[in-house]
């Protein structure tokens, strides 16, 4: 008996989210294609458009002829002349995960069910996609991607590409052969090409895709030819009369000659050979290809890639997989949008949007009081973010951020997540601007505005929230690293009163400890044992671990090496302060005002008298003279012999800084294997670069 069907009704907020999702693609979309000025980034139009196609599986009834997700894309833009492909071009279906690439194996080998076969993995290119067409071996013509069916005419821009040949390496040229490949820009030349329009006062390219579309679409060819377009080839056709796609193999008769390959005496059966035999034409075709034959090569492939594309000098976003057999591709065919023997599986997005469910208050160990907006869970360069910063009040009223709200995030130098900015259009009805709290959330007391400041602070110095920051601090690696002593633990001690001071974790005992829930005695002596360790920690990490503002782990190494006691920084003026190299008037007033609160000198008094480290290595008055004094030093990366931290002492022994970003500033850069963006930045400054043994002969001279 046939089972009935129920529609899936769907709700009021469904309906309009979709609506909006439709409004807010189609735009970024018409963007794109005809106004050639971008406004979205891809990974983020990319998740928008998963997150519709979702909601329409879900809700069928929902699906309409005018959603992106029923067509292919937009109209090329009006001022280039327009022209049918050849061939259709067709885009790719992304997988955002391994997963999502085994269930696109399954669908193909649920439609070809083969025992035996090959992928062909090649790094997808950042860039622009092109079809260019040779009759008789000579160029005649390039066509951008547009719509898939129709594209722009941009042939004379093409021809300024030096990788492009004009002319096929071949004495027997076919009719007509179409090549399809990725137009793009290396780094350095984005780079100098953002530095002259930076100089000519004109807006930036946001990014090296975006560059090579413009640059494409140049009206006048001397710009395209002086801004170095690169190409790489990845596809060859041979059309047929009329608009159909040339035949391939047939699973039968594998062997037979392909129709490009007859007329230029080569056989060719796989892409594979396509690559190679391009490449004998005269094309770029990408070095970094590799044939798989399973799925945890490809996955090898691609988790590879994931690091090492950061060294590469152009972008790319994800990997192409192909079937390799051109007879198995024929056998697949098309859906109505993409061939079902290919796949791009992206790399995690640096940006991605998501909702955001609420804003709450974190008070931090100065009395910052620092909102956080707490997200739908995303994926976002790798890991999945759930909260992200919104630093301050200014900040929020700038991004007219509220609850409910759709947001764009990213990772702040690959680390911190942070909102870039919200999709108001995707704005649900009935929100109200966030107002940043007028007492601590914490102790309920008033909060104040600095003048100056965009920071909102709390200056209860009791507040509980302020006291359990600080013992983390003072407990955190880089200050006194004790062991064990973790979030958990502080905020049990700083509720049931046995900590009001960083000094009172040294008066505590096991008998104490074992009073805390879930605290057994051999973690309390364990933890009594890790807080007496912690007393060894040199003045410079004791430093540090007072949480003076401005002061971190560099600046207090800085510090100590030339106040050798707490006695002698507390006593110094904020202008002697200032002498120090790297420390500037804000920090030298910080840390003079610090030691002129009667709280902070009784702290130090009992510090002492538990026979903490407030004295450190002879030293003078005046600066001391080393070796690497003035010298700013970053690492990136993991080198033979040395930990970083170890490296990081060695260099700041003998005088260097040592920082966690690239700048201008920046001397030395110290490289180890697997070094990322930082040593692109470097090199784009013409930052010198040393080996860990070239560190280790500096150091010794």
């Amino acid at each position: 008996m046939e089972q009935p069907t129920f529609e899936v009704k769907q709700p009021p907020e469904i309906e309009q989210r979709v609506k909006e999702l439709r409004r807010v693609l189609q735009r970024a979309s018409y963007a794109y294609y005809v106004l050639d000025a971008p406004e979205m980034e891809d990974a983020v139009y990319d998740q928008l458009y998963r997150e519709l196609q979702d909601l329409e599986a879900k809700y069928p009834g929902l699906i309409s002829p005018d959603s992106p997700t029923q067509r292919v894309g937009e109209r090329p833009a009006a001022q280039f002349s327009s022209v049918r492909h050849n061939i259709p071009l067709y885009s790719l279906e992304n997988a955002f995960n391994l997963e999502e690439f085994a269930a696109w194996q399954e669908r193909w080998q649920r439609v070809a069910p083969v025992e035996k076969f090959e992928y062909v993995c090649e790094l997808k290119i950042d860039g622009s996609a092109l079809a260019l067409t040779y009759e008789h071996g000579v160029l005649v013509r390039g066509v951008t991607r547009g719509d898939g069916v129709m594209g722009e005419d941009i042939s004379q821009n093409v021809r300024t590409i030096r990788t492009i040949p004009l002319r096929l390496a071949t004495d027997e040229p076919t009719a007509v052969v179409e090549v399809r490949g990725e137009a793009f820009l290396p780094l350095d030349v984005f780079q100098h090409i953002n530095q002259e329009r930076e100089q000519a006062g004109e807006a930036l390219f946001a990014n090296p895709r975006n560059a090579a579309a413009g640059t494409l679409r140049q009206l006048d060819s001397r710009i395209v030819a002086r801004r170095r377009l690169d190409f790489f080839a990845y596809t060859l056709h041979i059309p047929e009369s009329g608009d159909r796609p040339a035949p391939n193999f047939d699973q039968q008769n594998s062997n037979r000659q392909n129709p490009i390959a007859g007329e230029l005496h080569r056989d060719i059966s796989s892409q594979w050979e396509s690559l190679e035999f391009l490449q004998s034409l005269g094309f770029r075709v990408n070095p970094n290809r590799q044939l798989c034959r399973s799925l945890s090569e490809v996955q090898e492939y691609y988790d590879r890639w994931s690091t090492e594309r950061l060294e590469l000098p152009y972008l790319t976003d994800g990997v192409v997989v192909k079937l390799n057999p051109l007879a198995l591709q024929e056998r697949l065919g098309f859906t109505q949008k993409f061939p079902r023997w290919a796949i791009a599986l992206k790399y995690p997005a640096e940006e991605a949007p998501t909702v955001v469910a609420d804003i709450t208050i974190n008070v931090g160990r100065t009395g910052a009081l620092t909102p956080t907006a707490e997200l739908r869970p995303v994926q976002l360069a790798g890991t999945t973010v759930s909260r992200a910063t919104l630093h301050n009040g200014d900040r929020i009223a700038e991004l007219d951020i509220r609850v409910g709200d759709t947001a764009i995030v990213r990772k702040a130098g690959e680390i911190i997540p942070e909102v870039v900015r919200v999709l108001t259009e995707l704005r649900p009805a009935g929100t109200q601007p966030f107002q940043m709290p007028t007492h601590c959330p914490a102790c309920g007391q008033p909060v104040m505005r600095p003048e100056g400041e965009a920071v909102v602070r709390c200056i209860n110095a009791s507040c509980p929230a302020i006291l359990r920051r600080a013992l983390e601090h003072w407990a955190s690696r880089d200050a006194l690293d004790i062991n064990g002593l973790g979030e958990k633990w502080v905020q049990q001690f700083v509720d049931r009163g046995l900590i009001h001071t960083v000094a009172d974790l040294y008066d505590l005992t096991a008998e104490q400890l074992m009073s805390v829930e879930r605290m057994g005695k051999k973690s309390a002596e364990k933890l009594v044992g890790a807080i007496a360790q912690s007393k060894t920690q040199p003045w410079s990490r004791v430093l540090y671990g007072l949480g003076i503002r401005h002061v971190g782990s560099v600046n207090a190494q800085i510090l100590t090496e030339r106040f050798s006691s707490v006695e002698q920084l507390a006593e110094a003026k904020p202008e002697t302060i200032e002498t120090v190299h790297g420390i500037g008037t804000e920090i030298a007033q910080a840390i003079y005002d610090w030691f002129r609160v009667p709280a902070n000198r009784a702290l130090i008094d009992r510090l002492k008298a538990q026979e903490l480290q407030t004295v450190g290595a002879a030293s003078s008055s005046a600066p001391t003279a080393s070796k690497l004094a003035g010298k700013t030093f970053v690492i990136t990366g993991t080198l033979p012999t040395l930990k970083r931290d170890e490296a990081k002492e060695m260099i700041q022994a003998a005088g260097g800084k040592v920082t966690g970003s690239v700048s201008a500033k920046t001397d030395y850069l110290v490289v180890g294997a697997e070094a990322g963006s930082k040593l692109e930045k470097a090199e784009s400054l013409g930052i010198t670069q040393l080996s860990e043994a070239q560190l280790l002969e500096l150091l010794s001279d």
